[in-house]
């Protein structure tokens, strides 16, 4: 159920995102240890080249996701979150088109991600949207901490 869920691009640097974030974080290494948490900071996700989504049930921030625009027609999916209150209710899939659609809106022809191996949850809803594995990507090198995935956005579809 997707009852009054809002996204819209946002800055990050406001205090409940930054909780927000910081509960991410706390997600991420609850399951892996520091070498393997590798969450872009709130420095790395208010940057020109990123566009930050914010999920509100009301007034309140539920989830984000954000991507980072390579500026070779490909971007990298970042910070995908979704509070415990907020999951079940659709608010990971509704970024995620909002997201994508923003992306061919831009002519991006592949978004890639990165996440763990543990995030069970996140794997399966990137299977469904239609990632796929693929081997690591730059900046990031093959670890036990990391599952690499890609999709081809085709004109139309997302």
């Amino acid at each position: 159920m997707t009852t009054n869920l809002a996204i819209a691009i946002e800055p990050v640097n406001q205090p409940k995102i930054v909780e927000l974030i910081a509960l991410s974080d706390a997600y991420s290494l609850a399951r892996y240890p520091a070498e393997g948490h590798f969450g872009t900071d709130i420095e790395g996700l208010s940057g020109d080249d990123v566009s930050f989504a914010v999920v509100r049930d009301g007034t309140r921030a539920i989830g984000c996701a954000a991507l980072k625009w390579n500026g070779d027609g490909t971007a990298e999916l970042k910070r995908l979150f979704v509070r415990d209150e907020g999951r079940g209710r659709g608010a990971a899939r509704k970024v995620m088109a909002y997201l994508e659609d923003m992306a061919q809106a831009r002519g991006v022809t592949r978004i890639d991600l990165e996440t763990g191996p543990l995030n069970t949850e996140a794997v399966g809803l990137y299977g469904a949207l239609g990632y796929a594995e693929c081997g690591p990507f730059a900046p990031y090198e093959a670890n036990p901490y990391s599952l690499f995935m890609t999709k081809t956005l085709e004109e139309g579809t997302s």
